[in-house]
C-alpha cells in the first residue's frame, strides 16, 4: 500500500504543468517508510523458523517491491535535481502505468496473503502494462529526439522517461515473482 501510495504521488507530481515538485518530498519519505518495512520484513524472516512460503522468495519480493518504490523515487528525485517545467505526454502516461501496475500488484498479494485464487491475473495484467510502458516509452524517446533541439533538455528527458520505464520493469518484477510463487505452491 505505501508503494501504491508513492506511485499515485508520482502521477499526481507529473499531472500538473509545471509539475508539482513538493511531491517529490513527500515520495521521498514514503520510500524511507518502504526502506524500514523492508528491513522489517527480513529481520522478521530471520527471525521466524516456520514461513508461510518460502523464506527466498519471501526475501525476493520484499527487495523486488523495495526496487519499484526505489524507481518511483529516483524518477521524482531527477525531475526535481533537473528543475523540469514542462511534462512530456509520454512521461505522464508512464507515470499512469506505474500506478495501474501498482494497483494490480496490491490486488494480486492481497489474493496471496488470503491464500485465495486470483494472483495470477492480475500480476499477468502487470506483464500487460509493462509491455504497454516499453511502446511509451519508445514513442516517447522517438518524439524526444524528433521535436526538441536543445541537447541539454534531450539529455534530461531521456534519464527522466528511463527511470520511469524502470519503475515499470521493476513492477514485472514482482509480478513475476508472484507468478512463480502460485505456481510453487499452487
Amino acid at each position: 500500500e505505501e508503494i501504491r501510495t508513492g506511485a499515485r504521488t508520482l502521477k499526481q507530481m507529473l499531472a500538473p504543468t509545471p509539475p508539482d515538485m513538493s511531491k517529490a518530498d513527500t515520495i521521498k519519505d514514503i520510500e524511507h517508510v518502504c526502506d524500514g518495512k523492508t528491513r522489517a520484513i527480513i529481520d522478521r524472516l530471520n527471525r521466524t523458523f516456520v514461513t508461510p512460503l518460502d523464506r527466498e522468495d519471501i526475501h525476493r519480493l520484499a527487495i523486488s517491491l523495495d526496487d519499484v518504490m526505489d524507481a518511483i523515487d529516483a524518477a521524482a528525485a531527477v525531475m526535481r535535481l533537473y528543475k523540469v517545467t514542462q511534462v512530456r505526454q509520454g512521461a505522464r502516461r508512464l507515470a499512469e502505468i506505474v500506478c495501474d501496475s501498482m494497483d494490480c500488484v496490491t490486488e494480486a498479494l492481497g489474493a496471496l496473503e488470503k491464500r485465495q485464487q486470483g494472483v495470477l491475473e492480475p500480476a499477468a495484467g502487470v506483464n500487460q502494462l509493462e509491455r504497454e510502458a516499453d511502446r511509451v516509452h519508445q514513442d516517447a524517446i522517438v518524439s524526444l529526439f524528433d521535436k526538441e533541439r536543445d541537447p541539454i533538455t534531450v539529455i534530461k528527458w531521456k534519464e527522466i522517461l528511463d527511470f520511469l520505464e524502470a519503475a515499470t520493469d521493476r513492477c514485472e518484477d514482482v509480478g513475476n515473482l508472484l507468478e512463480g510463487v502460485v505456481v510453487k505452491h499452487g
